[in-house]
C-alpha cells in the first residue's frame, strides 16, 4: 500500500529524490526493438505495417483496410448509445470553445521605414496518435483533433489500432473532424506517419501518447518530422490542506493510479490527520475499482503521502516533481497557485478533479509527463502552428542598421556577409527602395 512520510525524516531526502526521476522501463533493449520496426517500415511501407499488425496485434488485414473509410467511420459511429454521443458532443463543444479563445495570429509591428514581425501558419500535415490499451481513447480523439482544426491544419491524420474501430473513437473522430483514420498502433504506426507508405501519408508533427514502445519511435524519427513530447505514465501530485476532504482526495488519487503499474501518485499536505485519514480511504475505495490490481501495483514504490512543515513546502515539492497533473485542494487555492510555476495542468478547489480536465472541461489532456512540465506544455493551438519572421526594411531604416551588422559580421569572421551589406551602403541600386 501507499507509504506515508514525512519531510522531516532521515530519508525523505533519498525516498523523493528517487520519486522524482521516475524509474523508467530499460531504454537499450528498448532501443533495439524500435529502430527494427521503423527500419522496417522505412524500407517496406505497407508491408511492413502489416506484417507488424499481425505480429503484434494477432490478426492481418489487407492493404484497403489500413485506411478506414468513411462509409465505415460513420456506421461504427452510430452504433454508439446515445446518452454516450450526447456526453462526445458536450466535451467536443467545450474542448473547441476553449481553443478558439487563443489561437495566435500573425502580427506586424511598424517604425520610420521598417515593418517587422512574424507570420503564423498552420503546419500543412500532422499525425494524431490515439492509443487504444484496455478503453477506448475517445477523449483523446477530441483532444488532438480539436485543437489540430482549430489550428487550421488542412490533413489531420489519426493513426489507432485495432481491427474494428471502437463506435465512441469513430464518433469522436468525427465530431473532431479528423479528415483521414488509419487502423494502426504502436511503433509501425509511427513510423509510417513519419516517412508515409503506400496507403498512410506522411506528415509534418506527430502528436498523442501511447506506450514506451510508441514514445521510444517518436523520439527516433523525431528530425523526420516533429513531435510534441514523449507521454510517460500518467502522474498526479496534490497539495491540501485540512479543509480538503479525504474521500475526494483518495479518489483523486486512485483515478490515477487506475491508469497504469507505473502511475504515479503524491499528496503532499501539513495535516498529519488528512494523510492518515487519506491513507484509510485509499484502503477503503480501492477493491471497489474494476482496475484494483493495476492501482495496488502503482500505489508501490512510485507514490507517497506526504507530511510537509507546512503548505509552502508543499507547494516547492510540487515544483520540484513537475507533475502531469497538479490539484491544489486548499482553502485557498489561489494563494497556492502563485507559488506554483511547474505542472502540466493545474486544479483549483474541490470541485475541479483531474478527471473533469480529462473529459470536458476544455483544456487539452495531453500533458507533459515524467517532470518534463520544466520545458514542455500542454498540447494546444500553438503546437499545430508555425510561425515565419518577417523583415521588410526601406532604405533609410536599412542605412541607420548595417554599420553595426556589418562591424558584427566582420567580427565573427564571415566577410561575405559583410560585403553583402556593404555593396548596398556603396551605392544605391536604382528602383530597390520602397516604403515598406
Amino acid at each position: 500500500m501507499i507509504e506515508r512520510v514525512a519531510t522531516g525524516d532521515a530519508g525523505f531526502a533519498a525516498r523523493f529524490a528517487a520519486l522524482e526521476r521516475r524509474r523508467s522501463v530499460e531504454r537499450a533493449e528498448l532501443q533495439d526493438r524500435v529502430a527494427a520496426i521503423v527500419d522496417d517500415v522505412r524500407r517496406r511501407g505497407d508491408d511492413a505495417v502489416l506484417d507488424a499488425i499481425e505480429r503484434f496485434d494477432g490478426y492481418r488485414l489487407r492493404p484497403e483496410e489500413l485506411v478506414v473509410a468513411e462509409a465505415e467511420l460513420e456506421a461504427s459511429a452510430t452504433q454508439l448509445p446515445r446518452d454516450d454521443h450526447e456526453a462526445l458532443e458536450l466535451a467536443a463543444e467545450r474542448v473547441r470553445r476553449f481553443h478558439s479563445l487563443h489561437v495566435p495570429e500573425s502580427w506586424t509591428s511598424r517604425a520610420p521605414d521598417e515593418r517587422l514581425g512574424q507570420i503564423v501558419r498552420p503546419i500543412a500535415r500532422v499525425g494524431l496518435y490515439v492509443p487504444a490499451g484496455a478503453a477506448p481513447l475517445a477523449s483523446t480523439t477530441l483532444m488532438l483533433g480539436i485543437p489540430a482544426e482549430v489550428a487550421g491544419v488542412p490533413e489531420r491524420q489519426m493513426c489507432s489500432p485495432g481491427k474494428q474501430l471502437h463506435p465512441a473513437v469513430a464518433a469522436a473522430a468525427r465530431l473532431a473532424r479528423v479528415t483521414r483514420v488509419c487502423r494502426v498502433g504502436g511503433a509501425h504506426a509511427i513510423a509510417a506517419l513519419a516517412f508515409g507508405t503506400e496507403r498512410i501519408h506522411r506528415v509534418d508533427k506527430i502528436v498523442g501518447p501511447g506506450t514506451a514502445h510508441t514514445q521510444e519511435a517518436k523520439r527516433q524519427v523525431f528530425g523526420q518530422v516533429a513531435i510534441d513530447s514523449e507521454a510517460g505514465p500518467s502522474e498526479v501530485f496534490i497539495v491540501a490542506d485540512s479543509a480538503a476532504r479525504a474521500d475526494f482526495v483518495a479518489a483523486d488519487l486512485l483515478a490515477q493510479a487506475e491508469h497504469d503499474p507505473l502511475a504515479s501518485v503524491v499528496l503532499a499536505t501539513p495535516s498529519a490527520e488528512l494523510a492518515a485519514a487519506v491513507s484509510a480511504e485509499i484502503s477503503r475505495q480501492l477493491p471497489m475499482l474494476s482496475r484494483e490490481s493495476t492501482a495496488r501495483r502503482s500505489l508501490g514504490d512510485r507514490s507517497l503521502l506526504i507530511v510537509t512543515r507546512d503548505l509552502v513546502e508543499a507547494c516547492e515539492l510540487a515544483n520540484r516533481y513537475g507533475a502531469e497533473h497538479l490539484q491544489l485542494c486548499v482553502a485557498d487555492p489561489d494563494a497556492c497557485l502563485a507559488r506554483i510555476d511547474c505542472a502540466g495542468a493545474i486544479f483549483l478547489g474541490g470541485f475541479s478533479p483531474v478527471p473533469i480536465g480529462d473529459y470536458a472541461a476544455g483544456p487539452s489532456h495531453v500533458l507533459p509527463t515524467g517532470g518534463t512540465a520544466r520545458f514542455f506544455s500542454v498540447v494546444g493551438v500553438e503546437d499545430f502552428q508555425r510561425r515565419i519572421s518577417l523583415i521588410d526594411l526601406g532604405e533609410a531604416a536599412f542605412r541607420r542598421i548595417a554599420p553595426a551588422a556589418t562591424r558584427l559580421a566582420r567580427l565573427e569572421g564571415l566577410d561575405g556577409h559583410s560585403r553583402a551589406l556593404e555593396i548596398r551602403l556603396e551605392s544605391r541600386p536604382p528602383g530597390l527602395d520602397r516604403k515598406p
